[in-house]
């Protein structure tokens, strides 16, 4: 499924409009807008303490807000009822179940919290297994290593079967062969029809998602598809050309003339240059036969996806940029 930016679709499980937190005089979120749509997987990335925890506690009712409007599942999270909130799964932060049960114990006491008597036996062990901790149900939580208890923390989240996931950093922590694991089964889980709103401080776990929150010192500085990321930091798509000799500067001026060339080329080595252009697809033929215009033999193409750790810092370096100087 195919997840585009829209404004006030009824298909967003979450409606932020200019939402606002501050403590005292730290204004901790600045006029966040967003909208998340059902069925999707949105990430909220950004560095530690720029606002993405307050916000999840706002859109989950644990704070207040200051000024602005929310609507999620079509409530203000601060007026949800009991049965709203069975709606809503919020994994927080930290390790917060109880060290003295057992793995089962636990999950046990999360399914009687919210109500789960039907078939209680069966959801647990479906849960376990979802989670690789079936063979672990009678270890005490905490004897758990911290990528297990971070398994059994989810498990508990999920046990009521909610509709909308708030993870709040559920990879911090972990190694980075269980955070993709963690991935696996964010995926699983919206393939049977949850919407998940992840937070990470993990730049490139935008990759994993299917819209994008950029945050910064307490602004959202946009949402964007993970493609469309790249194309707002580097301004279109990135080309890279090998050629077999020695690209001239007449040449690549006369390159960067192009209606669809966006900015400098960029020269990686004598024989390689970087090119910014609108669509890839349709500008490789033609930066081709430019380049034989221009008497230079093309050996290579290719469309360059930069890692979204460079994004990243590219979209915080204009940020920067456009602060006026104090």
């Amino acid at each position: 499924m195919n997840f585009t930016k829209n404004k006030n679709s009824s298909g967003d499980v979450v409606d932020a409009q200019q939402l606002t937190k501050a403590f005292g005089k730290e204004l901790a979120v600045d006029s966040l807008t967003l909208q998340v749509p059902r069925g999707a997987i949105f990430g909220f990335i950004g560095p530690s303490g720029c606002g993405k925890t307050t916000t999840v506690r706002m859109l989950t009712g644990v704070h207040k807000p200051t000024s602005g409007q929310v609507s999620v599942l079509g409530k203000n999270p601060v007026n949800f009822s009991k049965s709203d909130r069975e709606k809503i799964g919020y994994l927080i932060q930290g390790f917060v179940l109880y060290p003295e049960l057992t793995v089962w114990e636990n999950l046990n006491f999360a399914a009687s919290f919210y109500g789960v008597g039907l078939f209680r036996g069966r959801r647990l062990n479906k849960l376990l297994d979802f989670v690789e901790l079936k063979d672990d149900k009678r270890k005490l939580a905490g004897k758990l290593s911290g990528g297990m208890k971070r398994r059994l923390s989810l498990a508990a989240t999920l046990v009521h079967n909610p509709e909308l996931l708030f993870l709040d950093e559920p990879t911090a922590g972990i190694d980075p062969l269980l955070r993709r694991k963690f991935w696996d089964y964010f995926k699983e889980l919206q393939s049977q029809g949850h919407t998940l709103f992840v937070t990470t401080q993990y730049v490139g776990e935008a990759a994993y998602c299917d819209l994008v929150g950029v945050m910064y010192e307490g602004k959202l500085l946009m949402v964007e598809t993970p493609d469309g990321l790249r194309r707002q930091a580097f301004g279109g798509e990135v080309v890279r050309i090998k050629s077999a000799e020695w690209i001239q500067e007449e040449s690549r001026n006369n390159l960067e003339r192009l209606p669809f060339v966006r900015g400098k080329i960029k020269f990686i080595g004598d024989h390689e240059i970087e090119v910014i252009v609108d669509e890839a697809n349709t500008a490789i033929p033609e930066l081709v036969q430019a380049c034989q215009g221009e008497g230079i033999t093309v050996e290579t193409t290719e469309q360059v996806l930069p890692p979204f750790d460079d994004v990243f810092v590219r979209l915080i370096e204009r940020e920067n940029a456009n602060d006026p100087v104090v």
